[in-house]
């Protein structure tokens, strides 16, 4: 584990499985943290992850990949692990207009038993995704990689291909957007942690 990620990824470019085991290990609950935070459910939250490594192996095999810009792989595997929510998340609405058109009224319930943590936690990430969908996508995006995902501004910045005082702007605007939204001291909170 002590290569860079940089070295990491060259043995990931060439193929080799054992880069990927340690980009994995290294950045799997950044990545995890990420999604459950972009899709409030733990169930699409393992899915997304999944994805996101499985695409990235694809690559790697495929001879798809680049050499890594910048130090660390996280913004890129955070930018990836966002296309994948979009498309489970696009799945997701397709079966479930589906199964409304072809069942119109739900006739049973799943009783699966479900830990009571586990459906908190998704509750109040569903009412933290409500206020920030109220955000801006620009200040959704800052609040995402820098806040949630503890990037750097500069990494944040080279993710969204804007001036990092750009970052910063958009990080502020939303925080302080966000604590109206939440009634909570944003600022505050994110200095705790």
């Amino acid at each position: 584990m002590s290569d860079s990620d940089v070295e990491l990824w060259r043995g990931l470019c060439v193929g080799d499985p054992a880069a990927l085991t340690a980009i994995y290990e290294r950045h799997i609950d950044a990545v995890y943290n990420f999604v459950f935070r972009r899709t409030a459910s733990w169930s699409t939250a393992e899915d997304a992850v999944q994805a996101t490594f499985g695409t990235l192996w694809r690559r790697a095999r495929g001879g798809d990949l680049t050499p890594l810009r910048l130090s660390s792989a996280r913004p890129l595997l955070l930018t990836m692990a966002g296309h994948e929510c979009a498309n489970l998340l696009r799945s997701q609405r397709r079966r479930s207009a589906l199964l409304r058109r072809l069942r119109p009224t739900p006739d049973t319930v799943d009783h699966a038993p479900l830990v009571a943590e586990r459906l908190d936690d998704e509750r109040q990430m569903s009412e933290v995704r409500r206020a920030m969908r109220r955000l801006p996508r620009s200040q959704r995006d800052a609040i995402e990689l820098v806040v949630w995902s503890q990037l750097s501004v500069a990494e944040a910045a080279s993710v969204l291909g804007v001036a990092e005082g750009t970052v910063k702007s958009r990080l502020f605007r939303g925080r302080q957007r966000l604590a109206g939204l939440l009634r909570v001291d944003v600022a505050e909170e994110g200095t705790q942690s």
